[in-house]
């Protein structure tokens, strides 16, 4: 059945918690960006009810579950979600449309919270295969379910989706060390901490914010690979989604180009793009687009980290 009030919660989701993808997402048909706005809110959603930040299921005994209850819970509505029962969350209401609508499969929902109980059991992330690991369920396995919704069955360009949502978190890690620290959280990888005179207890001391840097930088850079992989997912991508994708895409890099360029001062403010800038990524994405379009797309870059099939 039609819900606009049900848009209208996507909508206001999307705006308040992810401005850099807000304006890429307004390039959408308007179907297909229902669909990514519905995606979304149900991330963004289970992102918070994890950390605790919203009601997120509406009972007073709920806001005192611990955290594995909290994920356990969302496993449960999730996966009754794909059964079709009723959904009375708003949340879960749309992951249902979006789901049952474009085939997202039940194993790439439970891949993303997987990702959620990394957070849960407090990981620690010896190698950078194993942040990347974390990066797949967060974000590398929402880029899968993003091109679904896209009209993406072609493994090799889900490949390079897949490609897309880990330069994104590694991005996202770049930019919020401090803050995720001030959670007990670090997503860096221990011997890269250990290469630059750190150590996980001592890592985000203002005295050590050049070394950190270090670390920031050389994050910045391993994101790279997985950006210029990305570039050949527009190829196939219908002209609008394409265009989406690649403004996105020009945000985010340019959020780890500023924290590479602030170096030590990087987490003094929250590095983000103005709206000029974001205005001006949205008009040269067409030009991405038709570069993608136009070329004969190569093989997947070796060495990069695989998803599991």
């Amino acid at each position: 059945m039609s819900q606009p009030p049900l848009l209208d919660h996507a909508t206001q989701t999307m705006a308040n918690g992810s401005k850099s993808f807000a304006t890429a997402a307004k390039l959408f048909d308007p179907a297909t960006r229902r669909s990514v706005l519905m995606l979304y809110t149900w991330c963004r959603h289970c992102d918070d009810v994890i950390d605790d930040q919203t009601h997120g299921f509406a009972s007073e005994a709920a806001e005192e579950e611990e955290a594995n209850q909290r994920l356990a819970r969302l496993r449960t509505l999730t996966l009754a979600a794909f059964e079709g029962a009723e959904m009375q969350d708003p949340a879960f209401a749309a992951f249902q449309e979006v789901a049952l609508t474009h085939g997202i499969t039940p194993r790439m929902a439970i891949d993303h919270l997987d990702g959620f109980a990394m957070d849960v059991a407090q990981t620690r992330y010896v190698t950078f295969e194993d942040t990347l690991r974390y990066c797949y369920h967060v974000a590398g396995v929402v880029g899968l379910m993003m091109a679904r919704v896209m009209g993406v069955r072609d493994e090799r360009v889900l490949d390079r989706a897949c490609d897309l949502g880990l330069a994104f978190q590694l991005t996202n890690i770049a930019r919020d060390i401090i803050d995720d620290a001030a959670i007990d959280r670090c997503y860096l990888p221990a011997e890269w901490l250990h290469d630059a005179g750190l150590t996980p207890e001592n890592y985000a001391a203002r005295e050590n914010r050049a070394a950190l840097a270090r670390v920031a930088e050389r994050l910045i850079d391993a994101a790279e690979p997985y950006y210029i992989s990305s570039q050949a997912g527009l190829h196939d991508l219908p002209p609008r989604c394409a265009w989406a994708i690649a403004t996105a895409r020009s945000v985010y890099r340019e959020i780890g180009i500023k924290v590479k360029a602030a170096g030590g001062s990087a987490w003094d403010r929250r590095q983000h793009t103005s709206k000029g800038e974001k205005i001006a990524m949205l008009m040269a994405a067409p030009g991405q687009v038709i570069r993608a379009k136009t070329t004969r797309v190569t093989p997947r870059p070796p060495g990069l980290w695989q998803r599991p099939v």
